[in-house]
């Protein structure tokens, strides 16, 4: 996962490199404060080698989860998937989140 903030669009940025994986095997949640994205790896191949049948098979499930800033609405989250990796933004604060001066008198 490669986390980027961008202080300009005040927002953060999560990629995730998921080679072979389409949209549909993936999924992205967000609960109580925390963005879940997963997914299950399921892929097999079969080829003939000088007399061997080769079978491979490849399969897991996998899991990650961040924090998003409180007050973050699940409208607020964008995901997107292109080439093997998805892309998922959000606001590192919301304005009514965001610190108040207070003068001091």
């Amino acid at each position: 996962m490669d986390l980027q903030e961008d202080a300009l669009k005040n927002t953060v940025t999560a990629n995730f490199e998921l080679p072979g994986l389409r949209k549909e095997d993936v999924s992205v949640d967000v609960h109580d404060g925390r963005l879940t994205i997963s997914g299950e790896i399921k892929s097999s191949s079969e080829h003939q080698e000088e007399g061997y049948a080769v079978r491979e098979r490849k399969s897991g499930k996998f899991s990650r989860m961040l924090r998003v800033p409180r007050g973050v609405r699940e409208r607020d989250i964008k995901a997107s998937m292109n080439d093997g990796v998805l892309t998922v933004t959000f606001p590192k604060t919301i304005p009514e989140a965001q610190p108040k001066k207070i003068t001091i008198s």
